[in-house]
């Protein structure tokens, strides 16, 4: 055979790898007002079709890095999301949010943060537009971070993850995004 008949054969199984597993997408959403998770929850819903879990509206006490921005009485909401996503391209999601953050806007400050991320079997991977030694680059100003890893049946902790990442609430939260999640994966192979 020669070079170039093998280059191409090289090339063309190369190109044949499988695809990942899809993910369960997730964000987690802060504000002041129930009324922003209703409002920005309608947004995303528009783009990313509907919300299939969502967590109680829960007391964010970890850090008062928002306060400044926010005020105080900050709350914290999650979503997961019943369509399951390619990674192609999944750094999308972060630049979605971002746009209906600047939309929510109120006297110059964000009125709602927006943190978008997935779940499969073994990690949460949160989207973040700050670099850090831990975290990947991805395109147009995005970073990801394996946040919680998934090992011995439960999410796991890193030495780099937020304070309210590592809290029983929301490994609850995520416990129960999981599961789902692998519902749909196992449904999909029949």
């Amino acid at each position: 055979m020669n070079p170039m008949s093998l280059l191409k054969r090289f090339l063309s199984a190369a190109l044949r790898r499988p695809e990942p597993e899809t993910v369960k997408v997730i964000t987690g959403l802060l504000s002041q007002s129930s009324e922003r998770f209703v409002i920005a929850r309608r947004a995303l819903e528009a783009v990313w079709g509907p919300v299939d879990i969502e967590s109680a509206i829960l007391d964010f006490t970890h850090t008062k890095y928002y306060d400044k921005e926010f005020g105080a009485g900050i709350k914290r909401q999650f979503f997961s999301f019943e369509r399951l996503r390619s990674l192609e391209n999944i750094y999308q999601l972060k630049l979605y949010s971002g746009i209906i953050e600047r939309r929510m806007t109120a006297s110059g400050k964000r009125s709602v943060n927006i943190d978008p991320g997935y779940i499969n079997h073994s990690k949460l991977v949160l989207f973040t537009t700050k670099d850090y030694s831990h975290r990947l680059y991805l395109g147009r100003g995005i970073y990801a971070e394996v946040t919680l890893r998934y090992e011995n049946k439960g999410f796991q902790s890193l030495p780099w993850t937020y304070p309210d990442y590592q809290t029983k609430e929301y490994h609850d939260f995520f416990e129960r995004v999981r599961q789902r999640y692998a519902e749909q994966v196992k449904g999909r192979r029949k």
